[in-house]
């Protein structure tokens, strides 16, 4: 029995969508609108495996029904929580400064890094970092420039320990 139902599980994964949506109107009796194949893989792999070995016992339906019950089960999220959340009392809303990393000199410094046999110079500015007449946002780009990859600016120019540490 498992083998029969590996073997039609199988057949369902290499189906195209529009075949999986004819075999789910087959298996279920129904016509169905979505086309999102995974879903229709485990509900026409659950309907085949209920039609081979039986579905659950009109027992566990009781008892599921009883349970369900008494509960509220909603399927659609509330209307007031589909928008953004009303703020509570007085809220302010503005930029915030980042923290200026203790890792990095002073603006006008200058990083000084051996590479391959050649020595780079790296001028510190406000706003980024000046190489060879060029100005980068960051160290890692600068660092990818120089290396030709993806590399951490910080650990490139050895300044990964924080100050004070």
């Amino acid at each position: 029995m498992q083998l029969d139902i590996d073997k039609e599980v199988a057949l369902l994964h290499r189906m195209t969508v529009g075949q999986l949506r004819e075999k789910y109107q087959e298996t279920w009796g129904e016509p169905t609108n979505t086309r999102n194949k995974q879903w229709l893989v485990k509900r026409i792999a659950w309907k085949i495996q209920a039609n081979i070995e039986g579905d659950i016992s009109e027992r566990a339906r009781r008892r599921a029904a009883e349970l369900a019950r008494g509960t509220d089960i909603r399927t659609t999220a509330p209307k007031a929580m589909k928008s953004a959340p009303k703020p509570v009392g007085n809220t302010v809303t503005g930029f915030v400064q980042p923290e200026e990393d203790n890792r990095l000199p002073p603006p006008k410094s200058v990083l000084e890094r051996v590479y391959k046999g050649e020595k780079i110079l790296v001028l510190v500015l406000e706003n980024g970092f000046e190489y060879e007449g060029a100005i980068y946002k960051t160290l890692s780009a600068l660092a990818k420039k120089i290396t030709g990859q993806h590399c951490n600016g910080y650990h490139f120019f050895n300044l990964n320990k924080k100050v004070g540490k």
